[in-house]
């Protein structure tokens, strides 16, 4: 926004720390002051003695922290005089949409066009919102020229551009109440440059049922509320002539303690899990910490496992490949860590204690977390009695009453990520199976990149609690 524009809609002159001071008031941020002239040098890639096109007024650029995914609201803007009313808004399979997205000089199939995008960074973490649709969303005119592929982007055809005139606001949302108050918001502010000032055109809505209505609708309506629950909430005293929140100023609210306050505790989990960590570590291993999203590949096909659809929590819709499950292991974790830190000096000996998810039909939201512990050996020879003698003291350390190893806990196994006659689990006397080791496979580091052995263990760390 223009400065001194800004400024003269405010009523006043601030200097720069008064104004960041006001921003600070209202929990927004001044981000960066520029000129129109560096603004369009940087985006051209100009050095700084080559004249620029704009002018030298001062730009700031202000950050509002707001909520921006368009999966609840998609807003487009047009000239108005390239397209000619009325207008559809249609559902299409995307083989069946051609058009020219805005800022590009060929057509595009809508399905092609994701693929387009999906190099971009701004455009590509809205694609998932429709691109497993059968049908798209898309806006025509009644010459069948498309306005907008809601909510990806805008067709090239409309562009607003320095000889608009006329201006149509497309809104489309899941939700129409928000719907009506972004169209609201965008509607004034569009209209204070408009040549009768503040005057706008209403638009004919038909519904699919045949209903109509007109929009915007700018009727001003009433809300009544208690003044108590206005202010009680924030913990201020004003009457019903005064601002709150906001725009009372967070640095004018009192702090204060809540009049009842319950005093908690650590969880035993949590407790437990930090004794743990103390004691692996203390055994010479480093502390990871990795995403508990992964990649359905990592998860189940590099570790040579097969995925039967009763394990693993998928991701409905993730923003990349690499986040398409939550992990139901943490050996993909360490592994993948130690693919990043390879050339580290050998031997190479991580740790991890985390949550895994599985899904549980017996719990309300379908899944269930499980905290674990995973170590990982990496040197020239395998290692397999360093991660044995790592099992060994844990299992001393854990010894009580109701947690009874017996003299054997070591049960031969053959899952497929070790080598046959490699491996085993880890159980308690009554049978119950508390962990697993063994040597990785060698496809397995291959899939990785890990050209040296590895022995790998996992502990169920809530079994020993």
């Amino acid at each position: 926004v223009g400065r001194d524009r800004l400024f003269a809609a405010l009523g006043r002159v601030y200097t720069q720390d008064e104004f960041e001071a006001l921003c600070f008031d209202f929990g927004i941020e001044l981000d960066d002051v520029t000129t129109e002239k560096a603004i369009i040098r940087k985006e051209k890639h100009l050095e700084e003695d080559v004249e620029a096109d704009g002018d030298d007024e001062v730009i700031y650029k202000i950050e509002v922290a707001a909520n921006r995914k368009r999966t609840l609201v998609a807003i487009g803007t047009h000239d108005l005089d390239t397209l000619q009313g009325p207008f559809s808004y249609e559902a299409l399979p995307p083989q069946e949409i051609n058009f020219i997205p805005l800022k590009q000089e060929q057509t595009f199939r809508a399905d092609a066009l994701m693929d387009f995008y999906r190099s971009d960074m701004k455009l590509k973490k809205f694609l998932h919102i429709i691109e497993n649709s059968p049908v798209y969303p898309v806006i025509y005119d009644s010459n069948r020229t498309v306005l907008s592929l809601p909510p990806i982007i805008n067709g090239a055809h409309s562009a607003i551009t320095l000889k608009t005139r006329n201006v149509f606001i497309e809104c489309t949302a899941t939700d129409l109440t928000k719907a009506n108050i972004v169209l609201n918001t965008m509607v004034a502010m569009f209209s204070e440059y408009c040549e009768n000032k503040f005057e706008v055109e209403p638009v004919e809505v038909v519904s699919h049922d045949g209903s109509t209505a007109i929009y915007p609708d700018l009727s001003c309506y009433k809300m009544e509320v208690s003044l108590s629950d206005i202010v009680g909430p924030i913990g201020i005293s004003l009457d019903e002539t005064q601002d709150v929140a906001i725009a009372y100023g967070y640095n004018n609210v009192p702090k204060s303690k809540p009049k009842s306050m319950t005093i908690g505790g650590r969880q035993p989990l949590n407790r437990f899990s930090d004794k743990i960590r103390a004691e692996v570590a203390r055994a010479g291993y480093m502390e990871v910490l990795t995403f508990v999203l992964t990649s359905h590949e990592e998860n189940f096909d590099m570790l040579n496992r097969t995925d039967d659809g009763n394990k693993a929590v998928i991701i409905a819709n993730p923003r990349t490949s690499e986040f398409e499950v939550v992990r139901s292991s943490l050996m993909s974790c360490l592994l993948k860590t130690l693919k990043h830190n390879i050339d580290h000096p050998r031997p190479i000996k991580i740790f991890e204690v985390g949550d895994v998810v599985s899904l549980d039909t017996s719990r309300d939201v379908g899944a269930s977390n499980n905290r674990r512990l995973a170590a990982l050996y990496c040197n020239s020879n395998s290692g397999f009695e360093e991660i044995m003698g790592l099992v060994d003291r844990i299992v001393k350390i854990v010894r009580a009453p109701h947690i009874n190893f017996g003299q054997t806990y070591y049960v031969p196994s053959s899952e497929p990520e070790f080598f046959t006659k490699r491996q085993c689990k880890i159980v308690m006397s009554d049978g119950k199976q508390v962990g697993y080791l063994g040597i990785v496979h060698a496809e397995v580091l291959r899939k990785f990149g890990i050209p040296d052995p590895c022995t790998f263990v996992e502990i169920d760390i809530e079994a020993l609690l």
